[in-house]
């Protein structure tokens, strides 16, 4: 599963694969705890982030949506600039 972004200790990433399942996400991980995050609308679709690392990750994702959007309908990895 590629990177396309590291920033405070949170890793993101995002299945290349054609069998990935819909709606469109990424994977956040950050120490022990991943979440697997509707980047459409930001929610939560599977696990768990602290809350502090969570508004991390809806901000970055505010910031590169479009991005995403385009990397999971082409499936061509780009990283992405990390959270400053």
């Amino acid at each position: 599963m590629p990177v396309l972004s590291r920033f405070y200790g949170i890793i993101i990433r995002m299945y290349f694969l054609n069998s990935e399942h819909n709606p469109p996400h990424i994977h956040a991980i950050y120490n022990e705890d991943v979440a697997a995050i509707d980047f459409a609308n930001g929610k939560v679709l599977t696990g768990y982030l602290p809350p502090k690392a969570m508004g991390m990750v809806q901000e970055w994702i505010a910031i590169h949506r479009e991005e995403l959007k385009t990397i999971w309908e082409t499936q061509e990895f780009k990283p992405l600039a990390p959270l400053e």
